[in-house]
């Protein structure tokens, strides 16, 4: 017999990756280029060429010892300099090696933290609409995770309603920004808000909140926008990065924690998240490509890619009718659906071979996410059927 908390994780298991196989199985019916399958953030961009390079470098002229054998549980110590070095070129931060955990991606950063801090009990904050995975990292460890109602309007974090949430029970808060499934950019207005209702909170509750800030899409941004690097507004923040998105590398697994000095007993924080890595049977982040990250740790994707699917997908879905905020970054859109109950408009959307995921899947129903981390062939090809969506809801020609 399986545990019960794993009964519910089978019965309630990811919509996204479900649709993801529904995809590949109306592909070997109806032709991959028959289908159109939004669903799955998986990048359609080639890494970038240096990444090749320095595998080759690190294969063919490093002793195959240190390219495949254990090290410190953190990571490298080279390789988390180098990632510190770049946040300080970057940031303006002054981050060392001892700041930085090498991570198995940003989900295996976030569990290495929330093992690291929470008890039983323990209360989690997040905005919806959030990726639903956050509540399994939190539950894993016996903590509660709890959402703030969104700001439909603006996707901002509604900070009233979560000033109203915190409570002494209140261990952590996690953001996502650039977001998923909205693409929205945190401003520094509602980041410099949101940390002063942290402190005062913490104040108040004799309390240590800490602020995980979860960022696997930070590069991704458009039109000039500046994505806020968070500990310059608030102390108890940790940060978990993924090179996914940046890199385009979502199975090598690799990324890293930032718990800077400046956190609340961060000699004590960073020697408990060293100690998760390696319990929770990490161990330590994959070798090979925490050597490829020292060696291309400036390197980044072609967001043009993006930014033009972006486009063409924005516009032509406002030219049908549909409603949506513009995204600022990641790779989604989030649409209102014509209907209550997004999933009868997610389930007439395959009737034209689209694949879509409800927002009920994020904790906000009555929206749609749309990934268009695709070729821009598949959403020029789409966007007739997409059309017939629209005329087939809104009773109208477009």
């Amino acid at each position: 017999m399986i545990a019960e908390k794993m009964k519910s994780y089978v019965e309630n298991s990811s919509v996204i990756r479900a649709m993801f196989e529904e995809g590949g199985k109306m592909a070997a019916v109806y032709g991959a280029e028959n289908v159109y399958d939004f669903s799955l953030g998986n990048p359609n961009v080639a890494a970038p060429v240096e990444v090749r390079q320095a595998i080759e470098e690190i294969i063919t002229g490093e002793d195959p010892v240190m390219v495949h054998g254990y090290m410190s549980n953190a990571g490298f110590e080279d390789v988390r300099t180098a990632v510190a070095n770049s946040l300080n070129r970057r940031f303006d931060t002054a981050f060392h090696e001892e700041n930085i955990i090498m991570t198995v991606g940003a989900a295996g950063g976030m569990n290495v933290i929330f093992r690291t801090i929470l008890n039983p009990g323990d209360e989690v904050l997040t905005f919806a609409p959030y990726f639903g995975e956050y509540r399994a990292y939190v539950s894993n460890y016996d903590g509660i995770l709890k959402a703030v109602e969104p700001d439909t309007d603006t996707f901002q974090p509604n900070l009233e309603k979560f000033e109203e949430m915190i409570t002494g029970r209140t261990k952590a808060v996690i953001v996502n920004s650039p977001n998923n499934p909205t693409g929205v950019v945190y401003s520094e207005d509602t980041l410099i808000k949101l940390a002063d209702i942290l402190r005062r909170k913490q104040e108040e509750l004799q309390t240590v909140i800490y602020l995980v800030t979860d960022e696997p899409y930070r590069e991704l941004a458009y039109d000039g926008v500046a994505v806020p690097f968070v500990t310059k507004y608030y102390e108890n923040t940790i940060v978990g990065y993924s090179f996914s998105k940046s890199l385009s590398l979502p199975g090598e697994r690799i990324g890293y924690l930032v718990i800077p000095d400046q956190v609340s007993d961060s000699e004590q924080v960073i020697a408990a998240a060293n100690v998760a890595n390696r319990i929770l049977g990490y161990v330590n982040a994959p070798s090979l490509f925490q050597r490829v990250i020292g060696k291309c740790i400036d390197a980044k994707v072609d967001v043009q890619f993006y930014d033009k699917n972006r486009r063409t997908l924005y516009d032509g879905l406002k030219k049908f009718g549909f409603s949506c905020i513009k995204p600022e970054g990641a790779f989604y859109l989030f649409v209102k659906s014509p209907v209550e109950d997004e999933k009868v408009f997610v389930e007439a959307a395959k009737k034209y071979h689209i694949l879509i995921v409800p927002g009920s899947s994020f904790a906000c129903p009555g929206y749609v996410r749309i990934a268009y981390c695709v070729s821009l062939d598949t959403i020029v090809n789409a966007l007739p059927y997409f059309e017939k969506l629209a005329q087939e809801f809104f009773g109208r020609n477009v």
